[in-house]
């Protein structure tokens, strides 16, 4: 549907959103067919056209193994998804008396929209960005750097505060879980099916000398396909591994422009969101910090298909778009703001914390 609103807008997201999501079931079925032809290569060696029969036969087996790692893995996920954050970017809990300025904008919006209010974190280093958090309504929490806060004016830190909320009242941190768990997984089995194929050719060549009597019922279908089978089976993992990544790229673009439309529902300001992400633009980097986390945060520095963020121009063009905003265009950077830029870009998180501790 062509969007022609605002509503329309975040409709035609929320449907592409969950259209993306469908693929990862299929993807995990893929994988684990690769995974049964993996099997049959090495362990039957029958011929090609007995060997890819074959491995829809073992499907049920393999199957609920791939579900039983799945809703471990997604478990784990869920219980250690806010601790892991919080250990990697440094953000710590703060209160009303802390920051009362940020307070009173989250408990304002979470009041609007008849929320409870999420915890608040604050990383104590100079770059621009925000994300929420938490996959229960009890660990629910927005995170805002210090360079934010003291950037931003009240309009444009509304708007980023009413974005993360946004994110946060339509799930999409549980949903950013899920797809990395399942991208996850992928990769997971990946790397299984391929350690597995250097030791099953270890195995296989001194096997070979041994006996016969293990392939000869492969013999009565023909034999000799197993390698033949096994490259189909890594054939098939690695396209399912860059389906699967970017898969997980594109929900995350998605919901990003969700959220932006949900912060000028919430404010009904598109030009302090626009604002607020021409400032961002540029000076929202934080380092090496691995690429589940950075789908959560505001913006990244990452483009083209593989980001987890669409561009801010993208962003803008969409507001105006679709909300009536106005964009100014890219904001120039000075020279002391571009020299930071060069030097977050290859500082890790720790040592960036450690500097904006000490400034």
């Amino acid at each position: 549907m062509q969007a022609i609103g605002l509503k329309t807008h975040i409709w035609n997201n929320a449907v592409k959103s969950l259209l993306l999501l469908l693929g990862f079931p299929f993807l995990m079925l893929i994988v684990c067919y690769a995974f049964a032809l993996l099997w049959v290569g090495f362990f039957e060696n029958p011929d090609v056209i007995y060997g890819l029969q074959r491995g829809f036969e073992l499907l049920p087996a393999v199957l609920p193994i791939a579900l039983i790692v799945s809703g471990l893995w997604l478990f784990f996920a869920f219980v250690a998804h806010q601790w892991m954050i919080d250990k990697l970017t440094g953000a710590r809990k703060v209160e009303r008396t802390d920051e009362p300025r940020l307070y009173n904008m989250v408990e304002n919006l979470a009041i609007q929209r008849g929320r409870p209010i999420p915890s608040i974190r604050i990383i104590e280093i100079s770059a621009l960005n925000a994300y929420a958090s938490g996959v229960r309504r009890e660990h629910y929490a927005v995170t805002v750097t210090r360079g934010l806060l003291d950037e931003l004016d009240d309009a444009e830190l509304e708007a980023v505060l009413a974005h993360e909320m946004t994110h946060i009242i339509n799930g999409d941190v549980r949903l950013i879980v899920i797809a990395a768990v399942f991208a996850g997984l992928v990769s997971l089995v990946g790397d299984v099916m391929m350690r597995g194929f250097g030791r099953g050719v270890g195995f296989r060549s001194s096997g070979s000398s041994g006996g016969s009597s293990s392939s000869s019922s492969s013999k009565s279908k023909g034999g000799g396909g197993g390698a033949i089978l096994i490259i189909i089976a890594i054939v098939i993992f690695i396209i399912a591994r860059l389906a699967a990544l970017a898969l997980r790229m594109a929900i995350s673009r998605r919901r990003e422009y969700m959220a932006d439309a949900g912060a000028v529902e919430l404010t009904k300001n598109p030009d302090a969101m626009i604002g607020a992400l021409r400032k961002i633009e540029r000076r929202s980097n934080l380092g090496a910090i691995p690429g589940q986390v950075e789908a959560l945060f505001i913006d990244s520095d990452s483009a083209g298909f593989w980001a987890t963020h669409p561009s801010i121009a993208e962003r803008c063009e969409a507001l105006v778009r679709y909300a009536g905003g106005h964009d100014p265009g890219p904001r120039p950077l000075s020279t002391l703001e571009e020299g930071f830029a060069e030097q977050q870009a290859t500082q890790p998180p720790a040592e960036q914390i450690e500097a904006g501790a000490a400034s």
